[in-house]
């Protein structure tokens, strides 16, 4: 099924994981009127490389909201995240999994580093997340938003159906405000994040 996500700034028509189509909504939607369509405010994006993968995913205790009392709702990093998971080893599975899904809402589509442990890699497999090469410089520390942002390569006619929409009104709009405002993010050509 052909589904066109539209914004303002331009709109890709997506083909199940493939790009079928850049342009402006009026063109493309004239073009496939049979599309589905959806329509976002903001700008549409390659998505977000998050260089950080195994310190988020393997080196980071995601809490489950359960256990607000005992964790609270932040990550948890250094050695308390080692401490929990050494004393309960089953915990990195579903925290993996619930620091792919702060990864997805931070319109992240691709991480760097090496992940080391089953529990992580099939979390990111599972959505589809892919692996990129870390910048030669680290945009500083371990963080679901690193500064400076690092944007993947433009999207492309036959290219994977990959990117990240974000609820603002231009790109240095969102260096400025950060990732924090995404909105959906597409991997695969499946909506895997949706923030409204």
């Amino acid at each position: 099924m052909l589904t066109l996500h539209a914004t303002d700034d331009g709109s890709v028509l997506v083909d199940g994981d493939r790009v079928q189509a850049l342009g402006s909504y009026e063109d493309l939607a004239k073009a496939h009127p049979s599309a589905r369509v959806r329509r976002w405010p903001g700008i549409l994006t390659p998505g977000l490389l998050n260089p950080y993968g195994p310190e988020i995913l393997e080196s980071t205790y995601h809490p489950d909201p359960r256990e607000a009392d005992a964790f609270g709702t932040t990550p948890i990093g250094g050695a308390r995240a080692r401490e929990i998971f050494r004393a309960d080893p089953s915990r990195l599975g579903p925290s993996a999994r619930r620091g792919v899904q702060r990864l997805l809402a931070h319109g992240t589509v691709a991480i760097g580093g090496e992940l080391g442990s089953k529990q992580a890699l099939d979390a990111v497999r599972g959505v589809g997340l892919v692996f990129a090469a870390r910048p030669q410089q680290l945009p500083g520390p371990v963080s679901l938003t690193p500064r400076p942002l690092v944007l993947l390569p433009p999207l492309v006619v036959g290219g994977p159906a990959r990117f990240a929409v974000f609820d603002v009104e231009d790109r240095s709009a969102l260096v400025r405000r950060g990732p924090e405002t995404c909105i959906a993010t597409v991997i695969g050509g499946r909506l895997v994040y949706r923030g409204r």
